[in-house]
């Protein structure tokens, strides 16, 4: 099937002794910025951890996940928090916006495996998506339509559309644990760690065999063993391109990869300076019950920006690190290093770039507001 279609380190200051600035819009180029974000605002939550940060469609508002069972919005023209939400019943990962500003969909942690759409006018449920027997380890949102995919730990895909509460369709895949739409939304990548594959479906015959297998046996062997990591160690992201040319499959390791869309070729290996994991293997709750937050329910750090040359992704250490695909590659490999290094505070564990303005957001134990700094351009 044919789909359609360095800059030097600088110091960090303080976001507190920083003043807002104006939103740029990505009618800016985002070449013309991408090397000289640096953080605004910063949030803190003291003992807690972000899992998953999503913009919505107009690029006003941010949502967060949190492990202490709530949901956090932030108004990303104000630089400001605009509300919580509280899930402490079901606990929540995972938090996506819906195609409506006023509602989110996100994965229990607690109780069940199920999904639940969530009206943030007043907090009141919409709609239960039951089925999954497993933690829910992926949400992806159709970029054309009210309909959506979720992965689990029980080795299932599933279909879902935001009007009806049974799954519109169902794939059982060995360790399938992330997803990703096109930007045509016409197909679906899924990525399965355990089998180091990335299968293609038309998402018209949704049902039928993958019209496409990428297999990365051999590039993980090349790539993530030399670099100390074991093959499919933490693959966390899997992102199309918005020109829907290639994908994104980001990991909690040393590096990530840039994939062609239509062969499978490995395009790039984006690697990172080592340094300590950035995410606790298991994160206790505070009441003494068992782990519930854990890296399969981890968004991933890493990112396309929206013109698709740029992977935005957490340092090791400190800030943030971007790589230019486009860039020259080490020793005519497809090593890449990055272009640049953005300095900030802590490490984050995700990171997300706003889809309709130049503004980053990264968040672990702090969230991050970032902006092209204007002195620096």
């Amino acid at each position: 099937m044919t789909r359609p279609h360095k800059s030097p380190n600088r110091s960090y200051t303080s976001p507190s002794l920083r003043s807002p600035r104006r939103v740029h819009s990505v009618s800016q180029r985002v070449s013309e910025v991408i090397a000289n974000f640096r953080p605004t605002k910063l949030f803190k939550s003291s003992g807690l951890h972000y899992t998953s940060v999503d913009f919505d469609d107009s690029g006003e508002l941010l949502l967060l996940a949190r492990t202490d069972d709530t949901l956090q919005l932030y108004n990303t023209k104000a630089g400001a928090h605009a509300k919580e939400l509280k899930s402490q019943k079901y606990g929540c990962a995972l938090a996506r916006f819906t195609h409506h500003a006023q509602s989110l969909i996100y994965a229990s942690t607690k109780i069940d495996d199920g999904i639940r759409y969530l009206s943030t006018h007043d907090n009141s449920y919409v709609r239960y998506f039951r089925g999954h027997t497993g933690r829910v380890t992926s949400l992806s949102l159709c970029p054309g339509n009210d309909t959506f995919l979720s992965a689990s730990q029980d080795h299932s895909v599933k279909l879902w559309d935001l009007r009806s509460s049974s799954p519109q369709g169902n794939l059982n895949l060995h360790g399938a644990t992330l997803t990703a739409y096109d930007p045509s939304a016409t197909v679906i990548a899924i990525a399965s760690p355990p089998t180091q594959t990335v299968l293609l479906y038309d998402l018209r015959n949704f049902d039928k065999p993958p019209f496409a297998t990428f297999d990365l046996l051999e590039a993980e062997r090349r790539f993530a063993q030399s670099h100390g990591q074991r093959p499919a160690e933490g693959w966390t992201t899997l992102e199309f391109s918005n020109n829907g040319k290639h994908l994104l499959l980001g990991t909690s390791g040393q590096g990530h990869y840039v994939i062609d869309a239509f062969d499978g070729d490995v395009k790039s290996y984006l690697h990172r300076p080592p340094g300590p994991p950035p995410f606790p293997a298991e994160l206790t709750a505070k009441d003494g019950t068992p782990p519930r937050h854990n890296t399969a329910g981890l968004q991933g750090d890493a990112c396309f920006s929206p013109d698709g040359r740029y992977v935005i992704s957490a340092s090791a250490q400190t800030g943030l690190l971007v790589w230019d695909t486009m860039g020259e590659k080490r020793g005519g490999t497809t090593v890449l290093a990055p272009m640049t290094d953005l300095p900030g505070p802590k490490t984050a564990t995700v990171v997300g770039y706003n889809p309709r303005h130049n503004l980053l957001a990264s968040a672990g134990n702090d969230l991050a507001i970032w902006l092209p700094d204007p002195d620096l351009m």
